[in-house]
């Protein structure tokens, strides 16, 4: 990177809120802290709970552990060193460390796409073809389609975080944000990067948009085969168990689509700074609610779970 007026960057210094008034950034660092802590219990609740109950070893709930660590992983990434810097324990984040944690964002972001995919298509086959959905799903397709979901993050992650980081950089070393993410680093490149902006906007378009269409596919036949079910509550019931999917993929997709579509828009860092937050620290805490308060097997399952720790911590048989 060294050569001509280029300047060799050995650490990059995040902004954050950096903007922001001192107590607004304490309050933030207490609320985002909070926020922190119910998203690691929540879902480490999630997955002990669904590998503990027998009840809750269907596909469906295989899949929601993934989620559940892709949710981990994607707070361990981002949050603990969004906390430190709203404290000014230190901004700064070595070259190193600012590609490896906008690599692992890639990693963990492109899975949940591909995984909400999945969990679409499993309840495409629970709903459409509930007979032989035991069949279909069974223990071997659903390491297939687990596998399937975390493998495209690999090359994704690996292209971007490599040909960013290969550019020159110059000038300030500040990043206008809480992590290392593509468009406020591509800001501080010293090059031409329109080649780069034309891949990042396909790379949305493949990891983004093709498992919300195959989304959407898979919601059309379940609309289409719960309007046919006869009675009221026979469809109330079939539609249930879609809402929280729903529900997490139209917070997830909406905000991350906004965001990478344009990666040198003329948006504000700050609005982008939003949106960010709201699938990287609200979103993975919201899921396990969300899949918890909607879904009554998990809600009975914790209970059980709850009773029998009770139970055997009073010595009761």
């Amino acid at each position: 990177m060294a050569g001509g007026n280029w300047t060799r960057v050995e650490e990059f210094i995040l902004m954050s809120f950096s903007s922001l008034p001192t107590e607004i950034q304490s309050l933030l660092f207490l609320t985002f802290l909070i926020i922190y802590l119910v998203t690691l219990m929540g879902n480490s609740l999630i997955i002990l709970v669904t590998l503990a109950d027998p009840m809750l070893h269907s596909p469906m709930y295989f899949f929601l552990r993934n989620l559940s660590f892709l949710e981990i992983g994607f707070n361990l990434v981002i949050v603990p060193k969004m906390l430190g810097t709203l404290l000014a324990w230190d901004t700064t984040i070595s070259f190193l460390g600012c590609a490896t944690q906008m690599y692992f964002f890639f990693f963990f972001g492109v899975d949940e796409c591909f995984l909400l995919a999945t969990m679409a298509y499993d309840r495409y086959v629970a709903i459409c073809s509930p007979l032989h959905y035991a069949v279909i799903m069974n223990q071997r397709t659903r390491a297939k389609l687990a596998i399937a979901s975390w493998f495209p993050g690999f090359p994704v992650a690996t292209v971007q975080t490599t040909w960013l980081f290969s550019f020159p950089f110059c000038g300030t070393n500040k990043v206008n944000h809480f992590f290392c993410d593509s468009p406020p680093v591509l800001r501080l490149v010293c090059a031409d990067t329109a080649l780069f902006e034309i891949y990042a906007i396909v790379g949305t378009i493949l990891v983004v948009m093709t498992p919300c269409l195959l989304i959407l596919c898979s919601y059309t036949h379940i609309a289409a085969a719960i309007l046919k079910i006869p009675s009221a509550k026979g469809k109330h019931k079939a539609f249930s168990t879609c809402s929280s999917h729903l529900l997490v993929v139209f917070l997830f997709y909406v905000s991350s689509s906004l965001t990478y579509f344009r990666p040198k828009s003329n948006n504000s860092p700050e609005s982008k700074k939003l949106l960010s937050l709201s699938y990287t620290v609200v979103t993975p805490m919201l899921n396990p609610i969300i899949y918890s308060l909607r879904n009554n097997e998990v809600k009975n399952a914790l209970g059980r779970t709850f009773r029998k720790a009770l139970g055997l911590r009073n010595g009761i048989p």
